[in-house]
């Protein structure tokens, strides 16, 4: 059966290969386990991220459009885990779990409401496949991972609630400097007030202004996403380890990507073994209210993830990590500084001080909405998801 077409009916019956029984320990988003003594602890933790699936019946997309994504919007899904799991550590922290018939935090049910099938959450597929017409792709068209990390960098601008300072590294380099003022700046409050006149259905559901005052904090969390190609039709074997590294940081969020046309959104690995969420079940859209609860077990993997060989992974992916303050970034870049001088693995990217002169580029940070500098803005942003630099050795 097509991977596309199976159901969630189908799903709960379906068989799943377990954990293997191995010394080696199986890393998630940067917490390490035993598959031989944490096996619970490894599927809660997998259970508690936000699992985002092909769904139908949902609204038309802008009135007349598709009613279902089945078959074109697992990059958009995989986009929407991944930032998930960033809105969960900014708003409950990485150590929360999510069980059945518990009751959760109202924190959790405002981020799951960000993602819910209406035109009026945040981070809908509604507005993620509106908003990347932008990026000049069609609705019902699949993204690839450059086109999804814009995408979603440009829809946290309405997010005031999260107040997440959102960057996309390109060019396979991260400018500390750019990260640091950018985190540093008041955007997202400014965006949040020049969007039209129902802005307060856009930031999460809830008033544009709730909570503003975080707005004004010296470092708004951070969100990175560095979208790579670490080869031409295959993943280049230097850079398993460096990548298997990603995962161990605590400040990862994953990385989506997978095979040609066929994403997911990958979590860990153990051994030589990634693990990932599938988003290739066509589940029901849930009608949800406005208030909790919402029905949420069909957002939860409650059975063991998938797994493949990093041998299979496709060579175009987005890495992501989230730096909740500025300790956590220099942490991060204290890491990356030091994997950069481990022998045998092979960096997936730059990092540096200051942007390189060859690397110019027009001024986005200082850009609002309404200003002047729009189209040019848009330009910047208009790449297509092949256009990766090819690292080589």
């Amino acid at each position: 059966m097509d991977a596309a077409t199976l159901t969630y009916d189908t799903l709960r019956f379906a068989e799943f290969e377990d954990f293997p029984e191995t010394s080696e320990p199986v890393w998630i988003l940067g917490r390490k386990y035993s598959v031989l003594t944490e096996k619970d602890e490894i599927l809660a933790d997998v259970a508690s991220r936000l699992w985002f699936t092909y769904r139908k019946n949902f609204p038309a997309i802008g009135g007349t459009g598709p009613t279902s994504d089945t078959g074109w919007g697992c990059m958009l899904r995989c986009g929407q885990m991944i930032f998930a799991q960033a809105l969960v550590c900014r708003h409950l922290g990485r150590d929360w779990r999510w069980a059945q018939r518990k009751r959760q935090p109202d924190s959790y049910c405002r981020v799951l409401q960000a993602f819910l099938d209406r035109k009026d959450s945040c981070y809908s597929i509604h507005q993620i496949a509106q908003m990347g017409v932008g990026e000049g792709k069609s609705i019902g068209q699949w993204y690839g991972p450059n086109t999804v990390a814009q995408v979603l960098k440009k829809l946290a601008v309405f997010d005031a609630w999260s107040a997440l300072a959102v960057h996309v590294a390109m060019d396979n380099t991260v400018v500390m400097a750019d990260v640091r003022r950018l985190c540093r700046s008041g955007l997202p409050c400014a965006g949040a007030e020049a969007f039209p006149a129902d802005s307060e259905r856009h930031c999460n559901g809830f008033p544009a202004g709730a909570e503003g005052g975080e707005c004004t904090a010296p470092w708004r969390p951070l969100v990175l996403l560095i979208p790579l190609r670490l080869g031409l039709a295959d993943v280049n074997a230097a850079y398993a380890g460096t990548l298997k590294h990603c995962f161990r940081m605590p400040q990862s969020l994953g990385v989506i990507g997978g095979k040609p046309n066929s994403a997911h959104y990958f979590i860990g690995y153990v051994g030589e073994e990634l693990i990932y969420l599938d988003p290739h079940t066509t589940q029901p859209a849930v009608a949800a209210a406005d208030r909790c609860p919402v029905p949420d077990e069909s957002f939860h993997c409650q059975h063991p993830p998938g797994r493949m060989s990093i041998t299979e992974l496709d060579p175009s992916i987005a890495v992501g990590f989230f730096c909740k303050t500025e300790d956590d970034f220099n942490d991060w870049c204290q890491q990356v500084r030091k994997l950069s001088l481990l022998g045998g693995a092979l960096p997936m990217f730059e990092l540096v001080e200051q942007q390189p002169s060859h690397l110019a580029c027009p001024d986005v940070l200082n850009l609002s909405l309404d200003s002047s500098d729009a189209e040019r803005l848009e330009r910047f942003f208009d790449s297509e998801d092949e256009d990766f630099e090819i690292l080589s050795l």
